[in-house]
């Protein structure tokens, strides 16, 4: 069988400014938010400020700008935070660093550590291949299939893998149905199908992408708070399921069919089966350690809880001989580890210290905003800011801060971490956002403006599906 290498997360970030402008550029920002976060730790303190907190806003300000231009990787500037709050006598260094052993870490690793065994194992391309025959009566019916399908395994495998894992069979797909590159237009939509259904499915739970965890991770720091799997996939399965509706539409409105070769879209399916070779023990034994995982997830996440679950499992794949060390090192990037740690103690710092607070009551607590209306601007926020920002930097700043204004507004914790971590996964146009619009984009089926075009068509479609969930929906299941 022939290995597919998947790397399962990393974290976007710069890796090093080439060239002499770049380079000047990257010290230049480095220079100008070291200086302005200086100023804003050791600078005359407002009034109501502490001067612990006064320092941890200057840690956050040199984070924030750090992570927003991305001059250098998330999980350097994440040991930045860990470093400078003991340093400027913030926080105690013991304190700092306990906070790397934060249940939110070790969850998500042990749940992308068995994503790496699924996509490894063949299992997962395996599983896509069989469901996708069963659409091949007409090509919009296989297109749907690609879009569910993406979405259904981004329930349970970061959104990237999953996007990373099926590129090779949609191009496989275009490729034998004799599409052309940025002349047919229903070849584009299979890589919208592809990419949307990733994004859309990578919000459901907490094994899309490591906004979710990172946010409950902060979520329970703060305020001693957990988020149950089965309470993150209630609020957001309605979300999921309206924009896979609209992205469905907006597939078959602007996308329409061309006459292709439905013969030539089996074959191709079953050339996909055939170099996986026969089903094997090793395939079947992680499908089964996963299903078990899975449910453990739902109805033992109160006895046993999230991270724990998650690494047992992760030992009973080495009990039984079905990993091996080396390609877990070459499948997931041990990074997350720094980028949760620093995040989550700049978090507690911030709120610990007051300064979330005194941030949240100098600007938009000044208004006289509805809880509604704060949830929405929230989204809004998160969206927008994803786009441009990795969605983990997203989390990562806006988490302090709307913590505090739930606060001041009354509103519960869990709303507002659920307002910021499942918009900032919605993002369909930047790669910045998220890597599956960057692999999709890859196909070379696009042209930018299409690409522009529909992904922010998305983007609104997402905010008023979000809106709409959020003021109709919540309440009925307590979360306001």
């Amino acid at each position: 069988m022939e290995k597919r290498m998947v790397k399962v997360w990393e974290p976007q970030g710069a890796h090093g400014a080439t060239g002499p402008f770049l380079g000047r550029v990257h010290y230049g920002v480095i220079l100008a938010a070291t200086l302005l976060a200086a100023w804003v730790a050791f600078g005359p303190a407002p009034d109501g400020l502490t001067w612990q907190a006064q320092r941890t806003l200057g840690v956050f300000t040199l984070c924030a700008i750090l992570w927003i231009t991305g001059v250098i990787p998330l999980q350097i500037t994440s040991i930045l935070a860990i470093i400078l709050l003991p340093i400027l006598d913030i926080m105690p260094s013991a304190q700092a660093f306990s906070l790397f052993g934060n249940s939110a870490v070790f969850f998500i690793l042990g749940a992308f550590i068995l994503s790496a065994a699924l996509i490894d194992s063949g299992l997962s391309l395996r599983l896509t291949c069989l469901a996708l025959t069963q659409f091949v009566a007409s090509a919009t019916r296989l297109r749907t299939a690609i879009l569910l399908i993406a979405a259904f395994a981004s329930f349970w495998m970061s959104e990237h893998a999953v996007a990373a894992m099926l590129f090779p069979v949609v191009m496989g797909l275009v490729t034998a149905f004799g599409l052309k590159p940025k002349e047919s237009r229903f070849g584009m939509s299979f890589f919208f199908a592809l990419a949307w259904g990733c994004i859309i499915g990578g919000i459901a739970t907490y094994l899309g992408g490591a906004r979710n965890p990172l946010a409950a991770g902060i979520l329970f720091e703060e305020r001693g708070i957990e988020i149950s799997f089965i309470r993150l996939l209630s609020a957001s399965l309605p979300i999921v399921l309206v924009m896979l509706g609209l992205a469905w539409v907006i597939l078959k409105v602007f996308f329409p069919a061309e006459s292709v070769d439905m013969q030539k879209a089996r074959d191709q399916l079953l050339k996909e089966q055939a170099q996986l070779g026969p089903v094997s023990g090793r395939e079947l034994k992680i499908g089964a350690i996963s299903l078990l995982t899975i449910l453990s997830w739902i109805f033992l996440h109160s006895y046993f809880g999230l991270a724990p679950i998650a690494l047992f499992s992760v030992a009973l794949l080495f009990v039984f001989r079905l990993v091996n060390w080396a390609d877990l090192e070459t499948n997931v990037n041990w990074g997350i580890i720094l980028m949760y740690g620093g995040a989550i103690a700049l978090g507690s710092a911030l709120h610990t210290t007051g300064a979330s607070l005194w941030v949240v009551e100098t600007t938009l607590g000044r208004y006289n905003f509805t809880p509604l209306q704060l949830i929405l601007i929230i989204g809004v926020l998160s969206l927008s800011l994803t786009e441009f920002i990795s969605n983990v930097a997203v989390v990562s700043v806006m988490m302090p801060i709307g913590l505090g204004l739930a606060s001041t507004y009354g509103i519960a914790p869990e709303v507002i971490t659920l307002a910021i971590a499942l918009p900032s996964g919605l993002s369909y146009i930047m790669p910045m956002g998220t890597p599956a619009t960057a692999i999709a984009y890859s196909s070379g089926f696009m042209t930018q403006n299409e690409f522009f075009k529909y992904g922010t068509l998305m983007n609104f479609l997402s905010l008023g599906a979000f809106a709409l969930v959020a003021w109709l929906y919540w309440p009925l299941i307590g979360l306001r």
